[in-house]
């Protein structure tokens, strides 16, 4: 698991981007991929998965 914290999510569009913490990659992220309920600012961790543009945070768990 992949640790980050949410940079922008938009409930209403269901889509946001994780920055990751080790790294400071940016990754998308689409409400099917989450296991809890995120807002901007929130410590998550995610695995990562290939999406149709590159890589996309999947299993995304607040911390």
């Amino acid at each position: 698991m992949k640790e980050g914290k949410v940079k922008f999510f938009n409930e209403s569009k269901g889509f946001g981007f994780i920055k990751e913490t080790e790294t400071g990659k940016e990754y998308f992220v689409h409400s099917t991929g989450l296991v809890d309920r995120i807002r901007e600012n929130d410590d998550v961790t995610f695995e990562l998965q290939e999406g149709r543009k590159g890589l996309n945070a999947v299993n995304v768990k607040l911390v």
